[in-house]
């Protein structure tokens, strides 16, 4: 690898992600994980006589990192507003995995719903939700009357509304009768 810049562009391109995730789990900062990407990259090149072509070079760029890591909470240690700043960035780093994966259970859970729904209460629901298609465009590609369209969406809503509540997200059911009210 010997001052091959192609060949650190292609690690880079392999790796810069892997190095900026392994980052920013440390130091929970987008800006302070980007610099340990940049950090990374250019000890890399500093290194580049030394290193072994054959080697590992994901487990070189891990240390490197995780090294430049413990540097950087060192110094963040020594300075009371760049702790301040990692504590609130933990904090919202963990209000946004909470949401996150309380999205996700979310999304499961109405994906399981919607699946139990009779076919035409499923077709007519997703293309109304998911492809955000009117009861009358609807009503035009099935085939239906309008009124159909309409009927099949709020026995389809009710069902939901009444599956959320029985499985403990109640504070969904007023999101699904707002949508009931919509249409």
């Amino acid at each position: 690898m010997a001052g091959d810049e192609t060949a650190l562009s292609f690690i880079y391109d392999v790796h810069s992600e892997q190095v900026y995730q392994l980052a920013f789990r440390f130091l929970k900062d987008t800006a302070w994980s980007e610099e340990i990407v940049q950090d990374v990259f250019l000890k890399l090149w500093l290194n580049r006589q030394g290193l072994d072509d054959q080697g590992n070079m994901w487990l070189y760029l891990y240390v490197i990192t995780k090294r430049l890591c413990l540097n950087k909470l060192r110094e963040i240690r020594k300075s009371t507003a760049l702790f301040e700043q990692l504590v609130r960035n933990i904090e919202a780093e963990s209000k946004r995995s909470d949401e996150q994966l309380m999205a996700e259970e979310l999304e499961r859970h109405a994906q399981q719903l919607i699946a139990r729904l009779p076919k035409q209460q499923q077709l007519i629901f997703k293309l109304s939700r998911e492809d955000g298609l009117t009861h009358n465009e609807i009503a035009q590609k099935l085939g239906l009357s309008p009124n159909t369209v309409k009927n099949h969406m709020v026995q389809a809503l009710k069902t939901l509304k009444s599956s959320l509540g029985q499985s403990g997200y109640t504070y969904l059911v007023a999101i699904v009768s707002s949508s009931l009210m919509a249409h």
